[in-house]
């Protein structure tokens, strides 16, 4: 692995994003996650997963560099796909996913603590989908995640501001379950990845399955629309701006084309 690192202890596997500075979530980061999935599912004495960051972000969202790579709207449209089908796993996972939240969790970054089954954050985190600042929209079903956890009207206000909200704020609203001091938070989140260790795994898998069931058929018609206008928006004028702006550093100029 050359972006990630997993160890385990006590029934509980550590997986931690390590790609300085900002952990940005890269295609090849989305591979390395779902071969370490692979994996650890495998492995009979980890019962729990929890996924955090290294250094100052749990991740500040996906790679817009690599996005100038990209030379056309079916193209990223089959990376929203991708990230989509890598999040759905990790929420049907048969073990638990927990998410250790610091610093930020943005764009991408919110979207892949979305696919866990639930959230632990510092209280002084950030967690927003900023997307819609680079002319572009969430890719990785963001857009159908978001409004589940914390209803249609905050979802849209975070969506169409980019601002991000607090740690304290994401427990407030439903996106995460608790909010601890930055230095506490590991510890904490350690303690409950033990605690649920030692039921069944069986019974786990089971409830597990049990919990996608709440999705309905129009959730995932809304994550198989969501890549498709994933792919036309960054095709457009206004996508190529906002990425442009980006790198640039400046702010962008949309022409609604």
């Amino acid at each position: 692995m050359e972006y990630l690192k997993w160890n385990h202890q006590d029934h509980v596997a550590t997986i931690t994003i390590d790609r300085a500075p900002a952990n940005a979530l890269s295609s090849h980061v989305l591979k390395e996650f779902s071969s370490v999935l692979d994996e650890i599912e495998k492995a009979d004495d980890i019962r729990v997963v929890l996924i955090h960051g290294e250094g100052r972000f749990f991740s500040a969202g996906a790679d817009i560099k690599e996005f100038t790579s990209i030379t056309s709207g079916s193209e990223f449209e089959k990376l929203g796909q991708y990230g989509q089908d890598l999040f759905e796993k990790m929420e049907r996972f048969p073990k638990p996913l927990i998410a250790a939240i610091h610093g930020a969790a943005l764009g991408g970054g919110l979207e892949l603590a979305m696919g866990c089954h639930f959230r632990l954050v510092s209280d002084n985190a950030k967690l927003g989908l900023p997307e819609l600042q680079l002319g572009l929209i969430p890719g990785f079903a963001g857009t159908q995640r978001l409004p589940h956890l914390v209803g249609r009207a905050r979802a849209a206000e975070m969506l169409f501001t980019s601002d991000p909200i607090t740690g304290l704020e994401a427990v407030k609203y439903g996106l995460a379950n608790h909010a601890y001091p930055e230095a506490e938070l590991l510890e904490n989140a350690y303690n409950l990845a033990k605690k649920i260790a030692k039921k069944s795994p069986l019974s786990i898998k089971a409830t597990i399955e049990l919990l996608n069931y709440t999705k309905s058929d129009q959730f995932y018609e809304g994550v198989k629309k969501e890549a498709e206008l994933f792919g036309e928006v960054f095709a457009s004028n206004d996508g190529k701006e906002g990425i442009s702006a980006f790198i640039e550093k400046r702010e962008p100029n949309f022409t609604g084309k």
